[in-house]
């Protein structure tokens, strides 16, 4: 499709900054950028692929940082990955119809950006003493999460992420790690089923500068750290983003369906 140049520069430097935002505390930003290009009008397996891929190229800058820095241990990993990465696997197999697919982009984005308020606000001084939780309970939050990651096109760290910090799991610098790889096999997981399923949806042209931005996002992110006052604004922001546009998909979809 095409986009107005304003618009289209405008795309890249959010991208670039979602990137940025989300690489320095583990995240990839798939929910945000699902969301702005719901909002430009992107075919539905334009969207999936490309979410997955922005995720992969931030997360994986911040996994290789976070592994040169020992904190991802892989036996504190292996029972969310190993259930997430078939459950991720078999949602992007699936074939949504298009009404379906945005109704439930919708109720993720409006889930996700409700997840990333309660980070932000009620878990930011999450600091109480780390809580061993039963390593089947590891299982069905790596594959339930997992499972929707597939269907809509995301890494599922939004909503790994607070979860764990409630569920007090670990220190959020261990949380930050786990959650960067969690979202790393799941985009890998997720793009090889659109691949095999024939609804991977590559434009050199549109995707590789989004790609370049987030790469450059994600590279500064991972590096810096973002004071914790000075941030809250920017996720609030991005959190009323996500949850607009979830909104606004959802009620444009609902008149669709009952029209």
């Amino acid at each position: 499709m095409n986009i107005d140049p304003t618009q289209w520069v405008a795309l890249v430097l959010f991208f670039f900054l979602i990137a940025t935002l989300y690489s320095s505390v583990g995240f990839g930003g798939g929910s945000s950028y699902l969301a702005l290009l719901s909002l430009i009008g992107f075919s539905f397996f334009f969207i999936r692929t490309n979410a997955l891929l922005c995720n992969l190229i931030v997360v994986s800058g911040s996994s290789v940082l976070f592994y040169k820095n020992k904190l991802i241990h892989f036996k504190d990993i292996f029972s969310f990955v190993v259930a997430s990465i078939p459950l991720t696997f078999l949602g992007s197999l699936l074939k949504l119809e298009e009404t379906l697919f945005f109704i439930l982009l919708a109720l993720t984005l409006i889930g996700s950006s409700l997840s990333l308020f309660w980070q932000t606000f009620f878990l930011k001084n999450q600091n109480s003493q780390e809580k061993k939780i039963p390593l089947y309970l590891n299982y069905i939050i790596g594959g339930a999460i997992g499972f929707l990651s597939g269907l809509v096109g995301i890494g599922g760290g939004v909503f790994l992420a607070p979860l764990l910090l409630h569920l007090r799991w670990g220190k959020p610098i261990k949380i930050a790690a786990l959650t960067a790889f969690f979202i790393l096999v799941n985009s890998l997981s997720g793009l090889l089923g659109l691949v095999l399923n024939n609804t991977f949806d590559f434009s050199f042209s549109t995707t590789f500068p989004l790609l370049i931005a987030v790469f450059i996002g994600g590279q500064l992110g991972v590096r810096i750290s973002i004071r914790k006052g000075s941030s809250i604004w920017i996720k609030t922001l991005t959190g009323i983003l996500v949850l607009s546009v979830g909104i606004r998909i959802l009620i444009t979809q609902g008149f669709a369906v009952f029209a």
